[in-house]
């Protein structure tokens, strides 16, 4: 397991836009998918979107398929997830998840598969 650390939480406005970073202890980052996770009061977790370690495959929910996009920098050990068009049924805690793969591995959208988690970072879209 790494540790990972949620940044980029915020209050906003339907309509804005926020970026979340998820960053690794390790370069070891780099052979891990990576998915964001969230949860919203009163409701069970829910997968929001993953990338995979080469960063060549993506997967989103369709719920916000086409406002929010993930993305890394193998460089800085980082994940993003670039959200626009928020909306208020956005706000939950978010969370990002990783684990080890093989280069051809297939993205996983499951929570039980990922084995790192970071602490979280809240975001709240007011209408």
């Amino acid at each position: 397991q790494i540790q990972l650390a949620e940044s980029g939480g915020g209050l906003v406005q339907a309509g804005d836009s926020l970026t979340l970073s998820c960053a690794a202890s390790r370069r070891v980052f780099q052979d891990h998918a990576v998915a964001w996770f969230r949860l919203a009061p009163g409701q069970e977790r829910e997968f929001v979107a993953a990338i995979s370690r080469s960063g060549g495959n993506r997967a989103y929910a369709d719920s916000v398929k086409g406002r929010f996009t993930i993305s890394r920098d193998k460089d800085k050990n980082t994940v993003y997830l670039q959200m626009s068009g928020l909306k208020p049924e956005d706000t939950a805690v978010y969370y990002c998840a990783s684990k080890r793969t093989i280069l051809t591995a297939p993205l996983n959208l499951r929570a039980d598969s990922y084995d790192s988690w970071g602490q979280g970072t809240q975001v709240t879209v007011s209408s």
